[in-house]
Protein backbone atom coordinates (compact mmCIF):
# COMPACT_ATOMS: atom_id res chain seq x y z
CA UNK A 1 0.00 0.00 0.00
CA UNK A 2 1.37 3.37 -1.00
CA UNK A 3 -0.05 6.59 -1.55
CA UNK A 4 0.02 7.40 -5.31
CA UNK A 5 0.02 11.24 -6.57
CA UNK A 6 -1.83 11.25 -9.75
CA UNK A 7 -1.99 13.91 -12.70
CA UNK A 8 -5.24 15.53 -14.07
CA UNK A 9 -6.69 18.44 -15.93
CA UNK A 10 -9.07 20.63 -14.67
CA UNK A 11 -13.15 19.80 -15.64
CA UNK A 12 -15.03 23.29 -16.45
CA UNK A 13 -18.07 23.55 -14.16
CA UNK A 14 -17.03 22.81 -10.57
CA UNK A 15 -18.35 25.48 -9.18
CA UNK A 16 -20.64 24.50 -5.88
CA UNK A 17 -24.08 25.82 -5.24
CA UNK A 18 -26.19 26.41 -2.97
CA UNK A 19 -26.38 22.53 -2.04
CA UNK A 20 -23.06 21.85 -2.99
CA UNK A 21 -21.89 20.18 -6.52
CA UNK A 22 -24.77 18.68 -8.50
CA UNK A 23 -24.55 16.77 -11.64
CA UNK A 24 -25.81 13.49 -13.60
CA UNK A 25 -24.04 10.34 -12.46
CA UNK A 26 -22.85 10.11 -16.13
CA UNK A 27 -20.39 13.54 -15.25
CA UNK A 28 -19.31 12.31 -11.82
CA UNK A 29 -17.93 8.43 -13.02
CA UNK A 30 -15.64 10.26 -15.55
CA UNK A 31 -12.08 9.36 -14.83
CA UNK A 32 -10.83 11.88 -12.17
CA UNK A 33 -13.90 14.09 -12.08
CA UNK A 34 -14.62 13.46 -8.73
CA UNK A 35 -10.98 13.05 -7.63
CA UNK A 36 -10.58 16.81 -8.84
CA UNK A 37 -13.37 18.05 -6.75
CA UNK A 38 -12.77 16.51 -3.70
CA UNK A 39 -8.80 17.15 -4.00
CA UNK A 40 -9.70 21.04 -4.35
CA UNK A 41 -11.54 20.57 -1.07
CA UNK A 42 -9.05 18.74 1.09
CA UNK A 43 -6.42 21.76 -0.74
CA UNK A 44 -8.94 24.23 0.78
CA UNK A 45 -9.05 22.80 4.23
CA UNK A 46 -5.37 22.82 4.36
CA UNK A 47 -3.79 20.72 7.16
CA UNK A 48 -5.41 17.81 7.79
CA UNK A 49 -3.21 15.96 10.25
CA UNK A 50 -4.54 14.48 13.09
CA UNK A 51 -8.12 15.70 11.95
CA UNK A 52 -11.42 13.49 12.14
CA UNK A 53 -14.08 13.65 8.93
CA UNK A 54 -17.30 12.29 8.86
CA UNK A 55 -18.41 10.75 5.33
CA UNK A 56 -21.96 9.41 3.92
CA UNK A 57 -24.75 10.24 1.52
CA UNK A 58 -28.02 9.10 0.44
CA UNK A 59 -27.47 5.94 -1.04
CA UNK A 60 -27.83 7.07 -4.73
CA UNK A 61 -26.30 5.18 -7.52
CA UNK A 62 -22.48 5.82 -7.24
CA UNK A 63 -22.93 6.39 -3.82
CA UNK A 64 -20.71 3.39 -2.25
CA UNK A 65 -17.99 4.15 -5.21
CA UNK A 66 -17.26 7.52 -3.90
CA UNK A 67 -17.01 6.58 -0.07
CA UNK A 68 -14.21 4.29 -1.44
CA UNK A 69 -12.66 7.42 -3.08
CA UNK A 70 -12.99 9.79 -0.72
CA UNK A 71 -11.52 7.27 2.07
CA UNK A 72 -8.39 6.50 -0.02
CA UNK A 73 -7.91 10.33 -0.73
CA UNK A 74 -9.14 10.92 2.94
CA UNK A 75 -5.95 8.57 4.10
CA UNK A 76 -3.59 10.13 1.88
CA UNK A 77 -4.04 13.47 3.46
CA UNK A 78 -3.49 12.18 7.07
CA UNK A 79 -6.76 12.45 8.11
CA UNK A 80 -6.34 10.69 11.67
CA UNK A 81 -10.01 9.15 11.38
CA UNK A 82 -13.34 8.81 9.43
CA UNK A 83 -16.31 8.07 10.80
CA UNK A 84 -18.67 6.45 7.57
CA UNK A 85 -22.42 5.23 8.07
CA UNK A 86 -22.88 2.20 7.85
CA UNK A 87 -23.11 0.95 3.69
CA UNK A 88 -22.33 4.53 3.13
CA UNK A 89 -25.39 5.65 4.27
CA UNK A 90 -25.87 9.21 6.73
CA UNK A 91 -28.70 11.42 6.03
CA UNK A 92 -27.70 14.94 6.06
CA UNK A 93 -28.96 15.79 9.12
CA UNK A 94 -27.34 12.90 10.87
CA UNK A 95 -24.11 14.09 9.25
CA UNK A 96 -24.71 17.53 11.01
CA UNK A 97 -25.08 15.63 14.10
CA UNK A 98 -22.35 13.49 14.03
CA UNK A 99 -19.85 16.15 12.88
CA UNK A 100 -20.66 18.22 16.24
CA UNK A 101 -21.12 15.44 18.43
CA UNK A 102 -17.43 14.40 17.75
CA UNK A 103 -15.81 17.79 17.15
CA UNK A 104 -15.39 16.61 13.55
CA UNK A 105 -13.17 19.12 11.55
CA UNK A 106 -16.19 18.70 8.65
CA UNK A 107 -17.84 16.31 6.62
CA UNK A 108 -18.45 15.28 3.04
CA UNK A 109 -22.28 14.45 2.21
CA UNK A 110 -23.02 12.54 -0.76
CA UNK A 111 -26.69 13.29 -2.03
CA UNK A 112 -28.05 15.24 -4.39
CA UNK A 113 -31.16 15.45 -2.20
CA UNK A 114 -34.56 15.00 -3.88
CA UNK A 115 -33.28 14.74 -7.17
CA UNK A 116 -33.63 11.96 -9.52
CA UNK A 117 -31.22 9.31 -8.83
CA UNK A 118 -30.27 5.94 -10.64
CA UNK A 119 -27.54 5.73 -13.43
CA UNK A 120 -29.43 8.38 -15.07
CA UNK A 121 -30.11 10.43 -12.43
CA UNK A 122 -28.17 13.02 -10.41
CA UNK A 123 -24.76 12.93 -7.69
CA UNK A 124 -24.00 15.35 -5.41
CA UNK A 125 -21.40 16.62 -2.99
CA UNK A 126 -21.00 18.96 -0.69
CA UNK A 127 -18.52 19.84 2.45
CA UNK A 128 -20.34 20.49 5.55
CA UNK A 129 -18.13 22.46 8.19
CA UNK A 130 -16.89 22.08 11.97
CA UNK A 131 -20.38 23.83 13.06
CA UNK A 132 -22.44 20.87 11.10
CA UNK A 133 -23.62 22.92 8.08
CA UNK A 134 -23.21 23.73 4.53
CA UNK A 135 -19.64 25.84 3.88
CA UNK A 136 -20.44 29.49 3.51
CA UNK A 137 -20.04 31.39 -0.10
CA UNK A 138 -16.05 31.95 1.12
CA UNK A 139 -15.12 28.46 1.31
CA UNK A 140 -17.20 27.59 -1.55
CA UNK A 141 -15.41 30.04 -4.07
CA UNK A 142 -12.60 29.08 -2.85
CA UNK A 143 -12.86 25.40 -3.53
CA UNK A 144 -14.22 26.52 -7.15
CA UNK A 145 -10.77 28.52 -7.84
CA UNK A 146 -8.75 25.29 -6.86
CA UNK A 147 -11.23 23.61 -9.21
CA UNK A 148 -9.76 25.97 -11.81
CA UNK A 149 -6.09 25.16 -11.06
CA UNK A 150 -5.70 21.59 -9.64
CA UNK A 151 -2.84 19.47 -11.89
CA UNK A 152 -2.60 16.64 -9.32
CA UNK A 153 -4.58 14.63 -6.56
CA UNK A 154 -3.23 12.57 -3.94
CA UNK A 155 -4.57 9.04 -3.00
CA UNK A 156 -3.83 5.58 -1.73
CA UNK A 157 -3.58 2.38 -3.85
CA UNK A 158 -5.02 0.17 -0.56
CA UNK A 159 -7.61 -2.39 -1.15
CA UNK A 160 -11.78 -1.52 -0.95
CA UNK A 161 -12.42 -1.49 2.39
CA UNK A 162 -15.39 -3.61 4.12
CA UNK A 163 -18.20 -0.31 4.78
CA UNK A 164 -21.01 -2.84 5.40
CA UNK A 165 -20.11 -4.13 8.90
CA UNK A 166 -19.83 -2.03 11.77
CA UNK A 167 -15.59 -2.07 12.80
CA UNK A 168 -13.01 -0.23 12.49
CA UNK A 169 -10.08 -0.85 10.35
CA UNK A 170 -7.27 1.21 8.81
CA UNK A 171 -6.16 2.75 5.27
CA UNK A 172 -2.44 3.58 5.57
CA UNK A 173 -2.22 5.71 8.97
CA UNK A 174 -6.23 6.35 9.05
CA UNK A 175 -8.53 4.49 11.48
CA UNK A 176 -11.92 4.20 9.35
CA UNK A 177 -14.52 3.65 11.72
CA UNK A 178 -17.84 2.12 10.33
CA UNK A 179 -20.73 3.52 12.39
CA UNK A 180 -24.74 2.86 13.00
CA UNK A 181 -25.57 5.64 10.97
CA UNK A 182 -29.06 5.76 13.32
CA UNK A 183 -27.55 6.04 16.82
CA UNK A 184 -26.34 9.31 17.61
CA UNK A 185 -29.05 11.00 15.60
CA UNK A 186 -31.71 9.08 17.67
CA UNK A 187 -29.87 10.03 20.81
CA UNK A 188 -30.08 13.66 19.91
CA UNK A 189 -34.30 13.19 18.91
CA UNK A 190 -34.77 11.46 22.53
CA UNK A 191 -33.24 14.50 24.27
CA UNK A 192 -35.19 17.35 22.10
CA UNK A 193 -38.88 15.08 22.33
CA UNK A 194 -41.23 13.65 24.99
CA UNK A 195 -40.66 10.13 23.96
CA UNK A 196 -42.82 8.97 26.41
CA UNK A 197 -45.87 10.82 25.51
CA UNK A 198 -45.68 9.51 21.91
CA UNK A 199 -45.42 6.11 22.89
CA UNK A 200 -48.51 6.44 24.67
CA UNK A 201 -50.40 8.21 21.80
CA UNK A 202 -49.29 5.25 19.22
CA UNK A 203 -50.25 2.79 22.02
CA UNK A 204 -53.98 4.55 22.66
CA UNK A 205 -54.29 3.33 18.75
CA UNK A 206 -53.22 6.57 16.86
CA UNK A 207 -52.67 5.22 13.49
CA UNK A 208 -49.29 7.00 10.82
CA UNK A 209 -48.10 6.58 7.77
CA UNK A 210 -44.59 7.88 7.23
CA UNK A 211 -43.42 7.19 3.30
CA UNK A 212 -39.82 6.67 3.25
CA UNK A 213 -39.63 7.21 -0.80
CA UNK A 214 -36.70 4.58 -0.88
CA UNK A 215 -34.67 7.00 0.28
CA UNK A 216 -32.24 7.67 3.32
CA UNK A 217 -34.90 8.35 5.72
CA UNK A 218 -36.50 4.49 5.72
CA UNK A 219 -33.58 3.17 8.10
CA UNK A 220 -34.12 6.08 10.74
CA UNK A 221 -37.81 6.37 10.50
CA UNK A 222 -37.83 2.53 10.82
CA UNK A 223 -35.56 2.47 14.00
CA UNK A 224 -37.45 5.79 16.02
CA UNK A 225 -41.27 5.72 14.87
CA UNK A 226 -41.29 1.41 14.81
CA UNK A 227 -38.90 0.62 17.53
CA UNK A 228 -38.25 3.35 20.05
CA UNK A 229 -41.83 4.25 19.92
CA UNK A 230 -43.79 1.73 19.30
CA UNK A 231 -45.05 2.32 16.26
CA UNK A 232 -46.81 -0.15 14.80
CA UNK A 233 -45.19 -2.51 11.96
CA UNK A 234 -46.28 -1.02 8.77
CA UNK A 235 -45.71 2.50 9.67
CA UNK A 236 -42.99 3.35 7.31
CA UNK A 237 -43.43 2.38 4.09
CA UNK A 238 -41.24 2.46 0.96
CA UNK A 239 -38.91 2.36 4.26
CA UNK A 240 -35.60 0.52 2.01
CA UNK A 241 -33.21 3.08 0.65
CA UNK A 242 -32.28 2.42 -3.33
CA UNK A 243 -29.81 3.33 -5.41
CA UNK A 244 -33.17 4.65 -7.85
CA UNK A 245 -35.39 5.12 -5.34
CA UNK A 246 -37.93 2.73 -6.34
CA UNK A 247 -37.88 5.11 -10.16
CA UNK A 248 -39.72 7.51 -8.48
CA UNK A 249 -38.77 11.26 -7.75
CA UNK A 250 -37.88 11.38 -4.03
CA UNK A 251 -39.19 14.64 -3.52
CA UNK A 252 -41.77 15.21 -0.50
CA UNK A 253 -44.37 16.95 -2.06
CA UNK A 254 -48.07 16.27 -2.73
CA UNK A 255 -47.05 15.53 -6.50
CA UNK A 256 -44.15 13.26 -5.68
CA UNK A 257 -45.82 11.01 -2.57
CA UNK A 258 -48.59 10.43 -4.51
CA UNK A 259 -49.05 7.17 -2.95
CA UNK A 260 -48.98 8.95 0.69
CA UNK A 261 -51.66 11.44 -0.21
CA UNK A 262 -53.54 8.93 -1.40
CA UNK A 263 -53.80 7.01 1.81
CA UNK A 264 -54.26 10.04 3.73
CA UNK A 265 -57.28 10.48 1.01
CA UNK A 266 -58.88 7.64 2.23
CA UNK A 267 -62.30 7.39 4.67
CA UNK A 268 -60.49 4.97 7.15
CA UNK A 269 -56.84 6.99 6.71
CA UNK A 270 -54.18 6.80 9.45
CA UNK A 271 -54.57 10.03 11.95
CA UNK A 272 -51.09 11.24 10.62
CA UNK A 273 -49.41 11.02 7.76
CA UNK A 274 -45.67 12.47 6.55
CA UNK A 275 -42.80 11.69 4.15
CA UNK A 276 -38.75 12.87 3.60
CA UNK A 277 -37.15 13.09 0.50
CA UNK A 278 -33.63 11.40 -0.91
CA UNK A 279 -31.39 13.29 1.89
CA UNK A 280 -33.77 13.10 4.86
CA UNK A 281 -33.57 16.83 5.52
CA UNK A 282 -37.02 17.77 3.98
CA UNK A 283 -40.67 16.54 5.04
CA UNK A 284 -44.56 17.10 3.95
CA UNK A 285 -46.93 16.79 6.88
CA UNK A 286 -50.35 15.88 6.33
CA UNK A 287 -53.65 14.91 8.13
CA UNK A 288 -56.92 13.02 6.98
CA UNK A 289 -57.87 14.48 3.94
CA UNK A 290 -55.69 17.52 4.29
CA UNK A 291 -52.28 19.10 3.44
CA UNK A 292 -50.33 21.41 5.64
CA UNK A 293 -47.81 23.90 3.87
CA UNK A 294 -44.43 24.10 4.46
CA UNK A 295 -44.83 26.91 5.78
CA UNK A 296 -47.65 26.82 8.24
CA UNK A 297 -45.98 24.04 9.47
CA UNK A 298 -43.14 26.14 10.48
CA UNK A 299 -46.07 28.88 12.22
CA UNK A 300 -47.97 25.84 14.14
CA UNK A 301 -44.76 24.78 15.61
CA UNK A 302 -43.12 27.82 16.65
CA UNK A 303 -46.65 28.73 17.83
CA UNK A 304 -46.58 25.64 20.09
CA UNK A 305 -43.12 24.70 20.71
CA UNK A 306 -43.22 24.29 24.19
CA UNK A 307 -44.70 21.08 23.85
CA UNK A 308 -41.81 19.71 22.95
CA UNK A 309 -38.75 19.59 25.89
CA UNK A 310 -35.77 20.85 23.81
CA UNK A 311 -38.00 24.20 23.25
CA UNK A 312 -39.61 24.98 26.21
CA UNK A 313 -37.51 27.51 27.31
CA UNK A 314 -38.41 29.33 24.61
CA UNK A 315 -37.44 30.51 21.50
CA UNK A 316 -34.62 33.46 20.37
CA UNK A 317 -35.93 34.15 17.23
CA UNK A 318 -37.44 32.93 13.76
CA UNK A 319 -35.59 33.05 10.62
CA UNK A 320 -37.18 32.07 7.36
CA UNK A 321 -35.87 31.89 3.72
CA UNK A 322 -37.45 35.23 1.72
CA UNK A 323 -39.98 33.28 -0.59
CA UNK A 324 -41.47 31.46 2.52
CA UNK A 325 -44.63 32.59 3.49
CA UNK A 326 -44.94 35.56 6.26
CA UNK A 327 -47.45 33.30 8.60
CA UNK A 328 -44.08 32.42 10.54
CA UNK A 329 -43.49 36.84 10.91
CA UNK A 330 -47.12 36.73 12.48
CA UNK A 331 -45.89 33.89 15.53
CA UNK A 332 -42.93 35.65 15.80
CA UNK A 333 -44.83 38.90 16.38
CA UNK A 334 -46.74 37.82 18.77
CA UNK A 335 -44.16 35.89 20.92
CA UNK A 336 -42.26 39.00 20.81
CA UNK A 337 -39.29 37.57 19.57
CA UNK A 338 -37.16 38.41 15.73
CA UNK A 339 -37.68 36.65 12.42
CA UNK A 340 -35.50 37.16 10.21
CA UNK A 341 -36.07 37.21 6.18
CA UNK A 342 -32.89 35.21 4.36
CA UNK A 343 -32.22 34.22 1.13
CA UNK A 344 -32.86 30.88 -0.09
CA UNK A 345 -29.88 28.40 1.49
CA UNK A 346 -29.59 26.58 4.63
CA UNK A 347 -25.79 27.71 5.11
CA UNK A 348 -27.45 31.72 5.67
CA UNK A 349 -29.34 30.26 9.08
CA UNK A 350 -26.12 29.20 10.12
CA UNK A 351 -24.68 32.29 10.75
CA UNK A 352 -27.77 33.20 13.01
CA UNK A 353 -28.11 30.05 14.47
CA UNK A 354 -24.80 29.90 15.73
CA UNK A 355 -25.23 33.45 16.82
CA UNK A 356 -27.91 32.45 18.85
CA UNK A 357 -30.17 35.20 17.35
CA UNK A 358 -33.04 32.19 15.85
CA UNK A 359 -34.06 28.90 17.22
CA UNK A 360 -36.18 27.54 14.73
CA UNK A 361 -35.89 27.94 10.76
CA UNK A 362 -38.06 26.71 7.43
CA UNK A 363 -37.78 26.68 3.88
CA UNK A 364 -40.88 26.51 1.74
CA UNK A 365 -39.29 23.78 -0.33
CA UNK A 366 -40.55 21.42 2.68
CA UNK A 367 -37.41 22.21 4.66
CA UNK A 368 -37.95 22.89 8.67
CA UNK A 369 -34.92 23.00 11.31
CA UNK A 370 -33.80 24.27 14.43
CA UNK A 371 -30.42 25.27 15.99
CA UNK A 372 -29.79 21.16 17.45
CA UNK A 373 -27.93 21.06 13.95
CA UNK A 374 -27.49 23.49 11.38
CA UNK A 375 -28.86 21.58 8.37
CA UNK A 376 -32.85 20.84 7.94
CA UNK A 377 -34.34 18.37 9.31
CA UNK A 378 -36.98 15.68 8.17
CA UNK A 379 -37.90 13.28 10.72
CA UNK A 380 -37.35 16.00 13.32
CA UNK A 381 -40.23 17.57 11.92
CA UNK A 382 -42.33 14.92 12.28
CA UNK A 383 -41.16 13.82 15.52
CA UNK A 384 -42.28 17.74 16.66
CA UNK A 385 -45.49 17.24 15.00
CA UNK A 386 -45.73 14.14 16.58
CA UNK A 387 -45.04 15.80 20.48
CA UNK A 388 -47.78 18.02 19.29
CA UNK A 389 -50.05 15.66 18.44
CA UNK A 390 -49.51 13.55 21.72
CA UNK A 391 -49.85 16.49 23.90
CA UNK A 392 -52.73 18.31 22.88
CA UNK A 393 -55.04 15.46 21.55
CA UNK A 394 -55.81 17.49 18.66
CA UNK A 395 -55.79 16.16 15.05
CA UNK A 396 -53.73 18.01 12.24
CA UNK A 397 -56.41 20.11 11.13
CA UNK A 398 -57.93 21.02 14.44
CA UNK A 399 -54.32 22.43 14.72
CA UNK A 400 -54.01 24.24 11.47
CA UNK A 401 -57.32 25.78 11.59
CA UNK A 402 -57.00 26.93 15.17
CA UNK A 403 -53.75 28.43 13.93
CA UNK A 404 -55.59 30.02 11.47
CA UNK A 405 -58.10 31.44 13.69
CA UNK A 406 -55.87 32.89 15.65
CA UNK A 407 -53.29 34.35 12.99
CA UNK A 408 -55.08 34.59 9.94
CA UNK A 409 -54.30 32.50 7.14
CA UNK A 410 -51.06 33.14 4.00
CA UNK A 411 -52.56 31.18 1.03
CA UNK A 412 -49.48 30.19 -0.22
CA UNK A 413 -48.29 28.06 -3.60
CA UNK A 414 -45.42 27.59 -5.57
CA UNK A 415 -45.54 27.08 -9.80
CA UNK A 416 -42.39 25.54 -10.42
CA UNK A 417 -41.22 25.48 -14.65
CA UNK A 418 -38.12 22.85 -14.64
CA UNK A 419 -35.86 22.61 -17.52
CA UNK A 420 -36.56 25.59 -19.07
CA UNK A 421 -33.51 26.57 -21.42
CA UNK A 422 -30.96 28.40 -19.45
CA UNK A 423 -31.16 31.74 -21.34
CA UNK A 424 -35.02 32.42 -21.92
CA UNK A 425 -35.03 32.43 -17.76
CA UNK A 426 -32.34 34.40 -17.34
CA UNK A 427 -33.36 36.85 -20.05
CA UNK A 428 -36.70 36.43 -18.29
CA UNK A 429 -35.57 37.54 -14.94
CA UNK A 430 -33.44 40.35 -16.50
CA UNK A 431 -37.25 41.77 -18.45
CA UNK A 432 -38.28 41.76 -14.87
CA UNK A 433 -35.32 43.71 -13.37
CA UNK A 434 -35.62 46.30 -16.04
CA UNK A 435 -39.47 46.45 -15.06
CA UNK A 436 -39.19 46.80 -11.30
CA UNK A 437 -38.67 50.57 -10.76
CA UNK A 438 -42.30 51.09 -12.73
CA UNK A 439 -44.06 48.76 -10.80
CA UNK A 440 -44.86 50.65 -7.75
CA UNK A 441 -48.05 52.20 -7.37
CA UNK A 442 -49.23 50.19 -9.88
CA UNK A 443 -52.84 48.99 -10.18
CA UNK A 444 -53.11 45.47 -11.31
CA UNK A 445 -56.56 44.72 -10.76
CA UNK A 446 -57.55 43.42 -7.93
CA UNK A 447 -53.79 44.66 -5.90
CA UNK A 448 -51.90 47.83 -6.03
CA UNK A 449 -48.09 47.40 -6.19
CA UNK A 450 -47.11 48.90 -2.88
CA UNK A 451 -43.00 48.35 -3.81
CA UNK A 452 -40.85 45.86 -5.76
CA UNK A 453 -37.47 45.23 -5.81
CA UNK A 454 -34.37 42.55 -6.09
CA UNK A 455 -34.31 40.54 -2.65
CA UNK A 456 -30.54 41.96 -1.18
CA UNK A 457 -29.74 40.50 2.33
CA UNK A 458 -26.83 42.23 4.50
CA UNK A 459 -26.09 39.00 7.39
CA UNK A 460 -26.60 40.83 10.69
CA UNK A 461 -23.74 38.48 12.03
CA UNK A 462 -21.14 39.06 9.82
CA UNK A 463 -22.19 41.38 7.30
CA UNK A 464 -21.69 40.01 4.12
CA UNK A 465 -23.78 41.04 1.36
CA UNK A 466 -26.29 38.14 -1.06
CA UNK A 467 -27.88 40.22 -4.06
CA UNK A 468 -30.03 39.27 -6.85
CA UNK A 469 -32.02 36.82 -4.75
CA UNK A 470 -35.40 37.24 -6.04
CA UNK A 471 -38.03 39.53 -7.65
CA UNK A 472 -40.58 40.41 -5.49
CA UNK A 473 -43.85 41.64 -6.12
CA UNK A 474 -45.19 42.85 -3.01
CA UNK A 475 -49.07 44.66 -2.95
CA UNK A 476 -50.33 46.83 -0.30
CA UNK A 477 -52.56 44.49 1.33
CA UNK A 478 -49.51 42.25 2.02
CA UNK A 479 -49.83 39.59 -1.00
CA UNK A 480 -46.79 38.65 -2.74
CA UNK A 481 -45.36 37.12 -5.62
CA UNK A 482 -41.78 36.28 -6.05
CA UNK A 483 -39.90 34.75 -8.94
CA UNK A 484 -36.44 33.15 -8.69
CA UNK A 485 -34.46 30.69 -10.13
CA UNK A 486 -33.53 27.44 -8.64
CA UNK A 487 -29.64 26.32 -8.31
CA UNK A 488 -30.86 22.64 -7.74
CA UNK A 489 -31.12 21.16 -10.61
CA UNK A 490 -28.95 19.52 -13.41
CA UNK A 491 -30.61 20.17 -16.33
CA UNK A 492 -31.17 23.75 -17.92
CA UNK A 493 -32.90 26.35 -15.22
CA UNK A 494 -35.82 25.44 -12.69
CA UNK A 495 -38.12 28.98 -12.53
CA UNK A 496 -39.94 28.96 -9.29
CA UNK A 497 -42.94 31.24 -9.03
CA UNK A 498 -44.21 31.77 -5.40
CA UNK A 499 -47.42 33.26 -4.78
CA UNK A 500 -49.08 34.52 -1.59
CA UNK A 501 -52.55 36.36 0.11
CA UNK A 502 -52.92 36.91 3.60
CA UNK A 503 -56.75 36.55 4.57
CA UNK A 504 -57.58 37.43 8.38
CA UNK A 505 -61.59 36.19 8.05
CA UNK A 506 -62.33 32.58 8.96
CA UNK A 507 -65.06 32.90 6.44
CA UNK A 508 -62.69 32.32 3.67
CA UNK A 509 -60.45 30.38 5.24
CA UNK A 510 -60.85 27.36 3.17
CA UNK A 511 -60.97 28.20 -0.43
CA UNK A 512 -59.04 26.21 -2.78
CA UNK A 513 -55.39 27.39 -2.37
CA UNK A 514 -55.42 27.92 -6.69
CA UNK A 515 -58.74 29.51 -6.21
CA UNK A 516 -57.67 31.98 -3.68
CA UNK A 517 -54.37 32.94 -5.17
CA UNK A 518 -56.23 32.87 -8.73
CA UNK A 519 -55.77 36.79 -9.43
CA UNK A 520 -52.04 36.73 -8.07
CA UNK A 521 -51.30 33.97 -10.75
CA UNK A 522 -52.89 36.14 -13.19
CA UNK A 523 -50.63 39.24 -12.39
CA UNK A 524 -47.25 37.19 -12.89
CA UNK A 525 -48.06 35.90 -16.09
CA UNK A 526 -48.98 39.31 -17.23
CA UNK A 527 -46.19 40.97 -15.63
CA UNK A 528 -43.28 38.49 -16.12
CA UNK A 529 -44.73 37.20 -19.46
CA UNK A 530 -43.88 33.75 -18.48
CA UNK A 531 -45.45 31.84 -21.11
CA UNK A 532 -43.59 33.87 -23.58
CA UNK A 533 -40.14 33.01 -22.13
CA UNK A 534 -40.35 29.74 -21.20
CA UNK A 535 -42.69 28.24 -24.01
CA UNK A 536 -45.00 26.72 -21.05
CA UNK A 537 -48.59 27.32 -20.99
CA UNK A 538 -48.37 25.79 -17.40
CA UNK A 539 -46.16 25.00 -14.63
CA UNK A 540 -44.16 21.78 -14.15
CA UNK A 541 -45.60 21.17 -10.59
CA UNK A 542 -48.05 23.17 -8.49
CA UNK A 543 -47.26 22.94 -4.60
Amino acid sequence: MSIQTVATKPFPGQRPGTSGLRKKVSVFRQPSYLENFVQSVFDTLGDCAGKTLVLGGDGRYHNREAVQTILHMAAAHGFAKVLVGQGGILSTPAVSCVIRKHGALGGIVLSASHNPGGPDGDFGIKYNIAAGGPAPESVTEAIFHRTESISRYRISDAPAIDIDRIATSRIEQMDVEVIDPVADYAELMQRLFDFDAIKALFGSGFRMCFDGMHAVSGPYAKAILEGMLGAPAGTVINAVPLEDFGGHHPDPNPVNAAQLIAIMAEDDAPDFGAASDGDGDRNMIVGRKFEVTPSDSLAVLAANAAVAPGYRAGLKGIARSMPTSRAADRVAEALGIPCYETPTGWKFFGTLLDAGKATLCGEESYGTGSDHIREKDGLWAVLFWLNLLAVTGKSVQQLVDEHWARFGRNYYSRHDYEAVASEAANELMASLRIKLPTLAGRDLGHYVVDFADDFEYTDPVDGSVATQQGIRIVMTNGSRIVFRLSGTGTEGATLRVYLERYEADPTYHHLLTQQALAALILIAEQVGGITGWTGRARPTVIT
